[in-house]
């Protein structure tokens, strides 16, 4: 086979606060044939996720940074162009971690193959069914110990977890889904078509004002993808046993200085409540669980998704940079057209 010209998106330096266009580059490679053991993959989806936002920094954390001048990485969605790899034939789908990227070179144990289950689209296995969606079912499920009854409060709710934690707590039999959001048409959407029994816009008021009024009595679990005055906030409505999951903090990935804590910490003793923060892969195991309880939800419609796209790998930047701004709703992909 011919070699192939590739573009690829790299970091070229550390951003400082918010991250500029000026920051990466989009650069074209040549895209080697596989050897023994390997596949080629024509990525077809790429997601763009806020953690990705912490390995742009070199600070000490739970995942190596990005290499400067090297392709950055994601989950993405391909289909196999050559194969030199047992188990792996032209044609098939495969879901992988090199994202950020038109082609992608694997090693046969860096790739699974995908079988999508009729009606439920492809980039879904990127979002609603892929780590997104395990996100918010292990948080939910295992790290806050939801149990039916339960009044929970999820934090940027109209994004790709949140969305998904609020409609599995809805389905598992919480007595209160309430979730905040950045705009009136988000907080439309969380009640109108996913089921939130209260939405609010934090925009557009103190965020532990708008809590009091939408869960008068307290509330039993916040999923948090926020943080800062939303975390302060669940802390004041917690109630007896009550169980914060800390998924994400959006709100401090761009702080340039250390950000003040919550002054109300000592909820946690009133209360004997509990905060974990977690990390997805901690908890591959609910895989299965997870596809077996959610995935037929997810093809009837039980379980909605929406998805956010861009087109083409010259939108990635864009795609990241909005995800950041809260300019998506539900799970933001970068579609890749190959008719170049």
């Amino acid at each position: 086979m011919a070699s192939l010209i590739g573009r690829e998106w790299r970091l070229q330096r550390r951003p400082v606060g918010v991250p500029v266009p000026e920051d990466f580059s989009l650069t074209e490679v040549e895209v080697p044939g596989p050897g023994p053991g390997q596949l080629l993959v024509r990525n077809r989806f790429l997601s763009v996720d806020p953690y990705m936002r912490g390995r742009m920094s070199d600070a000490k954390s739970y995942a190596a940074p990005y290499g400067l001048d090297e392709p950055m990485t994601g989950g993405a969605i391909g289909e196999v162009v050559e194969s030199e790899a047992e188990g792996f034939a032209p044609g098939d789908l495969v879901r992988h971690g090199l994202g950020w990227r038109e082609y992608a070179l694997l090693e046969s144990g860096e790739a699974s193959v995908l079988r999508p289950t009729e009606g439920v689209p492809l980039s879904a296995y990127l979002g609603v069914l892929g780590m997104t969606g395990l996100t918010a079912y292990a948080g939910l499920m295992r790290v806050a110990d939801f149990r039916p009854g339960d009044r929970v409060f999820v934090s940027g709710a109209a994004g790709a977890v949140g969305s998904t934690v609020g409609q599995i707590a809805r389905l598992k039999g919480a007595e209160l889904v309430v979730g905040s959001a950045g705009s009136p048409e988000k907080v439309a959407w969380l009640r109108d078509d996913l089921g939130f029994d209260r939405a609010f816009d934090y925009k557009r008021g103190r965020v532990d004002e708008q809590l009091a009024k939408a869960a008068p009595e307290g509330i039993d679990v916040y999923f948090d993808n926020v943080g800062g005055d939303h975390l302060e906030a669940a802390l004041g409505a917690l109630r007896l046993k009550g169980r914060i999951a800390v998924c994400g903090m959006i709100s401090r990935y761009n702080d340039t200085e250390p950000a003040p804590g919550p002054n109300n910490l000592v909820r946690l003793i009133q209360t004997r409540g509990r905060i974990e923060g977690f990390l997805v892969g901690d908890h591959a195991d609910l895989a299965g669980e997870f596809h077996r309880d959610m995935g037929p939800k997810v093809a009837s419609g039980e379980l909605k998704h929406r998805e956010t796209f861009t087109d083409g790998i010259e939108s990635a930047l864009d795609a990241f940079l909005g995800v950041l701004e809260g300019a998506n709703t539900g799970k933001m992909i970068v579609r890749l057209d190959h008719s170049r």
